[in-house]
């Protein structure tokens, strides 16, 4: 008898430290950080921005992977179906785990199912149009959009999609009529846009919109805000003209895990990625995308961030009418 209770002692002993040291293991392979967007647009600048750096902190390989479609939920939606073991990171945005669900009954990502580790970046928006639409400013849109005899088509990453919503929320505080036309990513709009297959879009800030710019293929209306940007001055702000001058609006990403995930294995993320964004040589390539670095949150303001987040979003679906019936 005694005999059986030392050998269960010992095997219990034994898997507490197994357990242990696996855990402290992490991570013991390479960390897929899931983009839901095609390659080219913002959120793929961002990634491939901390991937390198983030993976010598972790002292594994950090892989990008790229997953468009359905507003981004595809992707979110991949991080879901993996295990909550902290391989599988998302780079995610109010788009995919808040608003797109409210636009569609379908989708079943949703924020609660998220644990965000920290914001990561803040991307102003700025209002573009194409070459071919008569208009120079904010207030020259509008005033067409009155005259066009026809509703003007923007363009957003997809339906639900905070560029969306700010979009139509836009158009019914001017009383302009607009269409919507979705797509999977931001590069492929962009390339329509300067193909003027749509009239405008707001998304985020990216630096090869100057260049754009400069070279007549696209026009830069406007930073959707009160001020103008450090991060391209020459566009005037929505607080210049005459119309909305109190229309303020950013984007955001940040970092999320599976809810569920360990807490040693979030502790040990938040940290490399903290070491990650102290990188001069990041904070720049950042910036060299048209992303502003957010202040680092603890895992206790970043829970707080995305709860206040999620309502914020799903109060301003409500005044548009974005939700089903």
């Amino acid at each position: 008898m005694k005999s059986i209770c030392k050998l269960l002692v010992a095997s219990l002993m034994f898997g507490t430290g197994f357990t242990a040291s696996a855990a402290s293991a992490y991570p013991n392979k390479p960390v897929t950080l899931m983009v839901p967007y095609p390659a080219g647009g913002v959120s793929d600048a961002i990634a491939r921005a901390i991937s390198g750096p983030l993976g010598q902190s972790l002292g594994q390989t950090v892989l990008v992977e790229n997953l468009g479609g359905a507003s981004g939920t595809i992707g979110a939606q991949k991080v879901l179906n993996a295990p909550a073991d902290g391989y599988m990171v998302f780079l995610g945005s109010p788009n995919e785990i808040i608003l797109a669900p409210l636009a569609n009954k379908a989708i079943k990502v949703r924020a609660e199912d998220f644990t965000m580790l920290t914001q990561l970046t803040l991307n102003p928006l700025v209002l573009i149009a194409s070459k071919d639409l008569p208009a120079n400013s904010l207030d020259e849109l509008l005033a067409y959009a009155k005259s066009a005899g026809r509703p003007l088509n923007y363009g957003s990453v997809g339906i639900g999609s905070a560029y969306h919503l700010i979009t139509e929320s836009m158009a019914q505080k001017t009383d302009i009529k607009v269409m919507h036309v979705p797509y999977k990513g931001i590069a492929p709009l962009l390339q329509d846009l300067g193909g003027s297959v749509v009239d405008f879009a707001m998304l985020p800030y990216g630096t090869s919109y100057r260049g754009l710019a400069d070279q007549k293929r696209i026009k830069l209306l406007g930073w959707v805000g009160r001020e103008r940007r450090e991060l391209d001055s020459a566009i005037p702000a929505f607080g210049e003209g005459k119309n909305l001058q109190d229309f303020n609006q950013q984007i955001w990403a940040g970092l999320m895990v599976k809810k569920g995930t360990p807490a040693d294995i979030q502790d040990r993320l938040h940290k490399a990625i903290g070491d990650t964004m102290k990188d001069p040589a990041v904070r720049k390539a950042l910036s060299a995308v048209g992303s502003e670095v957010a202040p680092l949150n603890t895992l206790v303001e970043a829970e707080k961030l995305l709860a206040a987040e999620t309502n914020k979003y799903r109060v301003l679906a409500k005044e548009i009418k974005l939700q089903p019936e």
